[in-house]
């Protein structure tokens, strides 16, 4: 049919795919588990695909477990790191994984309805590729506003070639989405021109070599 299918499958609209997926603690958890073993396989490549260490305050938007904050807790000791993501998340993230002794916090809130708090860097992983370019837009114009002169903004993604004819993986990970979700895999092209269109400069793009890729832009 062309369009995600995910209004006849469970009945519920498709402009919000974590209505499902939250509908029940058994199902969040499910999808937190996932979150959590992809950060644990491939969050220090993507931490560390730039040197982030001149960003001293740090928010992971949709940080869900804290897998990936635990790998920037590591590699950037001397930043302070913070999960923000909805309130049953949290709950959930603190009592269902370890978060002792990581030094990451953690901060209920909603990055698409209420406010973001201040930060020196944000990071988007594994985010905008859920929506349309419209709600990307908005948001990243939104974080724009709430970043300090300077800070920047860190997108982590599965690339697409320009010529949008591989990698496999990014293809299918494009069809999944296209099923289920609002969005899609982008090529760095089309992550830069949102970029830039939000008000963000000196786009920087760095392909890992595993599942996810960087891209560090900076207000």
């Amino acid at each position: 049919e062309g369009r995600n299918q995910y209004e006849k499958t469970f009945g519920l609209p498709s402009d919000d795919v974590f209505q499902a997926i939250y509908s029940s603690e058994e199902e969040m958890l499910k999808f937190m588990g996932l979150m959590n073993s992809s950060w644990v396989l491939d969050g220090h490549d993507v931490v560390t695909a730039f040197d982030l260490s001149c960003f001293q305050r740090i928010i992971d938007l949709g940080g869900c477990t804290g897998a990936l904050a635990n790998e920037m807790a590591r590699a950037y000791p001397a930043s302070s790191i913070t999960v923000f993501d909805l309130p049953e998340v949290v709950e959930a993230a603190q009592k269902h994984y370890s978060q002792e002794g990581n030094g990451v916090a953690f901060q209920s809130g909603d990055f698409f309805r209420g406010d973001i708090p201040s930060a020196d860097l944000y990071v988007l992983a594994r985010i905008v590729h859920d929506w349309t370019e419209e709600k990307c837009l908005a948001l990243l114009k939104k974080i724009y506003e709430a970043c300090k002169p300077g800070g920047g903004v860190l997108l982590i993604e599965a690339l697409l070639f320009e010529n949008r004819r591989g990698p496999l993986m990014v293809q299918i990970f494009s069809l999944n989405m296209l099923v289920q979700a609002e969005g899609r895999e982008r090529s760095p092209s089309e992550y830069t021109n949102m970029l830039n269109k939000s008000g963000f400069h000196n786009v920087q793009v760095c392909r890992t070599g595993k599942s996810y890729d960087a891209i560090l832009a900076i207000r």
